[in-house]
């Protein structure tokens, strides 16, 4: 892979990534760096679900594909946010 790839592999994250919080209503407590990571990873994941329900190849910019990185992407943010976001404390009635 080359810088350009690595850089752009970034960016794609980032974006991804930030649409998918986005989409998750309130506040998620992860850093930027874990979001750019969801997003890298649903867009990969997304990409191979658009290919397999045959939607990824189309001519002009492939909505459904990216709507469905930014749907994996909400999912991942979610799951991240649940499982190490914030301090959760009991509350004593």
């Amino acid at each position: 892979m080359t810088v350009a790839g690595i850089i752009s592999a970034i960016l794609v994250g980032l974006v991804i990534g930030a649409l998918g919080r986005l989409v998750i209503p309130g506040r998620q407590n992860i850093p930027i760096w874990l979001t750019i990571i969801v997003g890298i990873v649903a867009a990969f994941i997304g990409t191979a679900v658009a290919k397999a329900v045959g939607v990824a190849d189309t001519s002009g910019f492939d909505w459904i594909e990216f709507f469905i990185q930014i749907g994996v992407a909400a999912l991942g943010v979610a799951l991240v946010s649940g499982i190490g976001g914030g301090r959760r404390t009991l509350s004593h009635r």
